[in-house]
């Protein structure tokens, strides 16, 4: 994502002006926009004309339109983000106060407002916000996939690419394979073809022609993780490194990011197994992705030693802050992003409140996970929040419909 106007001021209230370069900014996008924002971006409409006559006619018209937002829609798999809310600049082909639907677009400029509002009813551009913005233009754009995932088993495949803040499905292959026979060769064909169709839709995916065989930067070919029942990863790779010294000799620079593991079948509720096997866990050992399931390994692992130096829950974690529990030295706050996606602004800004009494006042440090990794759904789990101690805390007494 390119920020190409930032005029946010020193009270939280302020517009940014950005593009869209690749389909995980809209999933940042996502998390930026909020219900009561401004929102201006291009629009198609279209518009009804009545002659004279009496007769109508009807036309698409391309416009700039400016909603409050009043829903966001997320498609994850596909990266389609569309915003509704109602109109509040009028044009010669919409009035004030019509309610439209906003599809962002990739390479496509839009603008976002937010307002802290004349008696701070508004929640503007807090502390969060902030730094979902520099998590959005992060290294100008060029952000890449982490890790990318094969997970098959005969006749089927799917393409999954692990970033920095979610895990999407890219493209799922199935194709029938007749079955073994003996004398048979009609399953050896079959697989042959399921590996060629796998390895064209692979290819596709990761831009092999760009990012892979052109070398800029001496970057390095993001690991390939193959992984399947029995024994059919283990024959993929072979049929990719047979196309490497043939058909396609581009093929070799993939080769040493090739990585064969076991999982229990060629579904994507595979994944979350292949991601903690040994193999995977060293190979991916500096990405976020394995330090936020590194966290909560260790946060896990506190629990369950019943040291007291580890909370979870709502209010747990905020009495523990309280105590100062949570600060310098070993103190961790570690909290879901789906809190901050609240419509409640209230809710929203106890946790912005929260967070910014650990990092700032305390001193501890904030951890704040995605919900679309799979980190972000164990926490989940436990509320969303959750926290690794300085010291022992005993757990509040709290009454039983407290939250």
């Amino acid at each position: 994502m390119r920020c190409i106007k930032n005029k946010i001021e020193h009270n939280g209230s302020g517009a940014v002006t950005l593009c869209p370069d690749e389909p995980e900014d809209m999933w940042h996008a996502y998390n930026l926009i909020r219900p009561g924002d401004i929102l201006r971006a291009s629009a198609i409409r279209r518009v009804t004309t009545v002659q004279d006559t009496g007769s109508t006619s009807s036309a698409r018209v391309h416009l700039n339109l400016v909603i409050r937002v009043k829903n966001l829609d997320f498609d994850p798999q596909s990266s389609q983000l569309h915003v509704s809310g109602q109109i509040i600049n009028e044009t010669p082909h919409t009035k004030i106060g019509q309610f439209h639907t906003l599809d962002l677009e990739l390479n496509r400029n839009f603008t976002l407002e937010k307002d802290v509002g004349p008696g701070g009813e508004g929640v503007g551009w807090d502390s969060i916000a902030i730094e979902s913005l520099k998590d959005a233009v992060d290294e100008g754009g060029k952000r890449r996939a982490e890790a990318v995932a094969v997970v098959m088993q005969e006749g089927l495949a799917h393409i999954c690419f692990i970033g920095q803040f979610q895990t999407i499905l890219k493209q799922k292959i199935e194709m029938s394979v007749p079955r073994k026979r003996q004398g048979g060769g009609d399953h050896d064909k079959g697989m042959n073809k399921f590996f060629k169709v796998t390895l064209e839709t692979l290819i596709r995916q990761m831009e092999f022609n760009t990012s892979l065989t052109s070398g800029a930067n001496n970057e390095a070919v993001r690991p390939v993780l193959l992984a399947s029942p029995g024994f059919v990863a283990a024959g993929f790779q072979k049929y990719i490194q047979s196309e490497a010294s043939t058909t396609t000799p581009g093929l070799k620079r993939l080769l040493p990011s090739l990585v064969v593991v076991h999982s229990a079948s060629g579904y994507t509720n595979s994944l979350s197994e292949v991601l903690q096997s040994p193999a995977v866990k060293a190979l991916l050992a500096d990405t976020k992705y394995a330090r936020e399931t590194k966290l909560m390994d260790d946060f896990l692992e506190q629990l369950r030693k019943e040291t007291n130096k580890a909370t979870y829950g709502p209010r747990e974690v905020e009495y523990a802050v309280e105590q100062g529990a949570v600060g310098r030295g070993s103190g961790v706050l570690i909290v879901s992003n789906r809190l901050f996606r609240s419509q409640d602004i209230a809710e929203r800004k106890r946790w912005v409140a929260l967070v910014d009494r650990v990092r700032d006042v305390e001193g501890g440090d904030v951890r704040i996970l995605s919900s679309d990794h799979e980190s972000g759904k164990r926490l989940e789990g436990l509320g969303g929040i959750a926290a690794l101690l300085t010291f022992p805390v005993n757990e509040p007494d709290l009454d039983s419909d407290a939250e």
